[in-house]
């Protein structure tokens, strides 16, 4: 069958997305999110259809409605389904961002009179602070990355790549897209290109650099490769290769398979915070747009906090006089 008008438009909007720099992760996350919303919309719109068989019994035929013809109530219909679905607050909404990103690029292109998404209500997800690796934990698990008792193949590459993700706190998207010409193995910056097609340059600290040397000392010349990371073909890592190592040694290493590349920015952020950061420098490191988005990767922990006050305030010791 053609493709209906609505995901036709889907394919115009991130075909958007990917001139406009969205990395392919998040093009593929919007890309399987509007597709479920195609398959509710198109399977709850069954109609019968006056064909007939041998049988004489009647068939359906799936009824895709246009973008101008899905309403309020249609969309409230497919948030409730995904409520009964039992779906997770965070999904739920990183559904519904999809959702109204496309009817805003399908009101930008006049395709659609109102973006009827924006009037849906955002399910409220729990305010919950991710776990963090204390610095011990962090530091810990590199040792051991450097220890090569694993005996993996690209023990030199692995431990630069630890090393990166803990010292520079980019994102598992810029280490696996960083090429050789952005790095200034003098001054010790790297260039990364971030979200948007933004780029920043971040400092790279003693241990990562001496890792990275240490790798680029053995990396295969390839020819017309410019990654600076590579697989055991020679070509790009991909961020799936590098989450893969990274969930295979905190796996054998420290016996948590739930972490992650993005589980050493939360670190890197909240370590550079409680040691004095600036949370404004910190933004800039991070390559955030927002400072409230910072806030979000940066936390200390209310027993920090309570050490601290007990350390610095001229109230927190004193007596509180019994009564006579």
């Amino acid at each position: 069958m053609p493709p209906s008008e609505l995901e036709r438009q889907i394919e115009l909007y991130l075909a958007d997305l990917t001139r406009g720099g969205h990395s392919p992760h998040s093009v593929r996350a919007y890309d399987a999110d509007l597709r479920q919303l195609v398959e509710y919309l198109c399977g709850a719109g069954e109609k019968p259809s006056r064909n007939t068989h041998k049988d004489d019994r009647p068939q359906t035929t799936m009824a895709c409605p246009t973008p101008a013809e899905i309403d309020l109530l249609t969309l409230r219909g497919w948030l409730a389904a995904l409520y009964r679905d039992e779906l997770a607050a965070v999904t739920m909404r990183r559904k519904l961002a999809a959702v109204r990103g496309l009817f805003a690029f399908m009101l930008r292109e006049g395709v659609v009179p109102l973006n009827v998404a924006r009037l849906v209500r955002t399910p409220k997800a729990p305010k919950k602070l991710p776990e963090v690796m204390t610095a011990e934990q962090a530091n810990a698990l590199l040792d051991g990355v450097a220890s090569g008792k694993l005996e993996r193949p690209h023990p030199a590459r692995d431990r630069a790549l630890f090393e990166l993700l803990y010292g520079c706190g980019i994102r598992v998207s810029e280490l696996a897209g960083l090429n050789l010409e952005d790095l200034d193995r003098t001054d010790r910056w790297i260039r990364v290109l971030g979200k948007g097609n933004k780029q920043r340059q971040v400092p790279l600290p003693g241990k990562a650099a001496e890792a990275l040397e240490r790798y680029l000392a053995e990396r295969e010349v390839v020819r017309e490769e410019r990654a600076v990371f590579l697989n055991h073909r020679r070509t790009r890592l991909t961020t799936r290769g590098i989450s893969g190592i990274v969930k295979f040694y905190a796996t054998y290493l420290s016996g948590d398979p739930s972490l992650h590349p993005h589980s050493f920015r939360h670190a890197y952020a909240t370590h550079l915070l409680a040691d004095g950061a600036d949370l404004r420098a910190i933004q800039e490191l991070l390559g955030h747009a927002r400072l409230s988005t910072t806030q979000k990767y940066t936390q200390v922990s209310l027993t920090d906090l309570m050490a601290v006050y007990d350390k610095a305030h001229p109230k927190a010791h004193s007596k509180v006089q019994p009564k006579a």
